[in-house]
């Protein structure tokens, strides 16, 4: 019998532990900072790898270097590390320090994994922890899902609120759903901290957006430096995201961001009027060119689309070293794609352009329900050290339907400024207005 005295559940935990001891196989822990999560997840799987099922346990993080820094070498709030809450009895080996897997003495095996990079081809989990799943890449379930479905194993989901993003849907569906265990808890239910303590956060700096998500578990705060979440409100209120039909005397045109080894992404989108419609929306990885050239031809068979422009990003006329390789736009065009390349433009003046068109945006909610959720979590990298946030986003699950849009708005401002982007003919006006 191994028992794993290092690990006290506090009382608001325990509801969570005897609901997975009695069977229960989903659960969903919305706990606020610091209330002990990643513990008593860390402590739940472990327990089940050696006296459970034998089999793979894998604990997933947005990115394996957070599963690294937070898990494989970091340690709790009185120094002990969390990989040594594995008895050191049960090990057998030595730990895989560069797949971060531990081999347990009775063939099981526990491995922290992130899924920025991969989506579980070739493993077989039967038990997962999805840790602040709100961060992760919601495809990712979708690839388990069927697993743990087929060989009855169980998910437990940790997040703090990020808004009303995928997590929050999950949150939604859980609740009503007896199969699975919820548990909201914010710092009036744990009183692991109180209102003191919020007076100190706010004191050394940290806003009340931040302090509303993190220790009251609000899900109404929207993603703390998000580009486009209040744009995306506003078009919601004024019915801008709905049902966008294809307008058969109007051209489509395509925006694509183009993967290598990574997730490619393809806008269908026309211009009526003033207005720009995203009418349709698909994203894929680990496909050839032909398949996406195909998926362009069966829309247009299937909804009669007449196609404009098909536009991809600078990068698509790049060769490696100047040795003379298809690049991905001429591989298009021999495919019957005939393309445009976007011209460059910096990061900061293609988000700039979005917003700028965002009040002239229209989107299918039925057809582009993933690219909602990406505009919704796009946002700024925060540096915890300065307390400010980098003017360069975060490159996470979003960042790809996020760039196909940031595309479109450079296309789009060159189109209504005559060659050049609004930031920069803002630039301009600015530089030469005090000449003049």
């Amino acid at each position: 019998m191994i028992t794993l005295p290092d690990f006290i559940p506090r009382d608001y935990q325990l509801p969570f532990l005897r609901a997975m001891d009695d069977g229960c196989k989903r659960a969903v822990l919305i706990w606020h900072r610091r209330a002990g999560k990643e513990i008593a997840c860390w402590n739940w799987l472990i327990k089940e790898a050696y006296a459970g099922r034998k089999g793979t346990y894998v604990y997933f993080f947005p990115t394996s270097t957070l599963g690294r820094r937070i898990l494989w070498d970091g340690a709790n709030k009185d120094g002990k590390r969390f990989l040594h809450y594995i008895p050191q009895e049960i090990i057998d080996g030595t730990p895989n320090s560069v797949e971060m897997k531990v081999r347990l003495k009775n063939g099981s095996i526990i491995q922290i994994m992130g899924t920025d990079q991969i989506i579980n081809v070739g493993i077989n989990p039967i038990g997962c922890v999805f840790s602040e799943f709100s961060l992760q890449d919601p495809a990712t379930w979708a690839f388990t899902r069927p697993i743990l479905r087929e060989n009855g194993g169980w998910a437990i989901f940790n997040f703090t609120p990020r808004g009303r993003n995928h997590a929050y849907d999950l949150y939604l569906m859980a609740k009503n759903n007896p199969d699975w265990f919820v548990s909201k808890l914010g710092i009036d239910a744990t009183d692991v901290l109180d209102e003191t303590d919020m007076d100190a956060e706010r004191d050394e700096g940290m806003s009340e957006h931040l302090i509303q998500q993190e220790y009251y578990c609000s899900f109404d705060q929207g993603v703390e430096g998000a580009y486009y979440a209040k744009l995306l409100n506003k078009a919601e209120l004024e019915k801008r995201i709905g049902r966008v039909p294809h307008d058969p005397g109007t051209t489509v045109h395509t925006y694509w961001d183009l993967g290598i080894g990574d997730e490619t992404v393809i806008l269908w989108v026309q211009f009526v009027g003033q207005e720009v419609h995203i009418i349709d929306y698909y994203h894929n990885q680990n496909e050839g060119l032909g398949h996406y050239a195909n998926v362009i031809q069966e829309k247009a068979t299937k909804y009669g689309f007449t196609y404009g422009s098909h536009n991809v990003p600078h990068d698509g006329n790049h060769r490696n070293n100047g040795e003379y390789v298809e690049t991905r736009v001429e591989i298009l065009r021999r495919l019957g794609i005939d393309t445009n390349v976007v011209p460059m433009a910096s990061i900061a003046d293609g988000i700039e352009s979005v917003r700028s068109m965002f009040p002239r945006l229209w989107i299918d909610s039925d057809k582009c329900v993933y690219l909602i959720k990406c505009l919704e979590a796009y946002h700024k990298q925060f540096n915890e050290r300065l307390n400010v946030y980098s003017e360069r986003p975060v490159h996470d699950w979003s960042s790809h339907s996020a760039d196909a849009v940031r595309y479109l708005g450079i296309m789009h401002a060159r189109t209504r400024t005559g060659g050049m982007t609004e930031a920069e003919a803002e630039r301009l006006q600015n530089k030469y207005a005090m000449r003049y």
